[in-house]
């Protein structure tokens, strides 16, 4: 299991859940604000099974060119 992290601009949020959602991955959404400038930008939290990681990062591509993504392992993953 494989925990995705995007950091998008706001105005790309929209349009990158929607495109997520379409297919079937669930997003948590953060409001997020960093940088030198101090914009607003939005964090998406994804967890996906190993074999979606590449199919994930590419609708994020194609919906918020230029967003930060971070993949991490998950060990351990419990509904509680």
């Amino acid at each position: 299991m494989k925990l995705l992290i995007f950091v998008t601009e706001d105005t790309q949020a929209d349009s990158t859940v929607d495109a997520l959602v379409e297919q079937g991955l669930r997003v948590t959404r953060l409001a997020t604000t960093g940088g030198f400038l101090r914009r607003g930008n939005t964090t998406l939290l994804v967890g996906i099974e190993d074999n979606q990681v590449e199919r994930t990062i590419g609708l994020v591509k194609k919906s918020a060119p230029g967003a930060l993504a971070l993949t991490m392992d998950l060990e351990r993953y419990e509904r509680l």
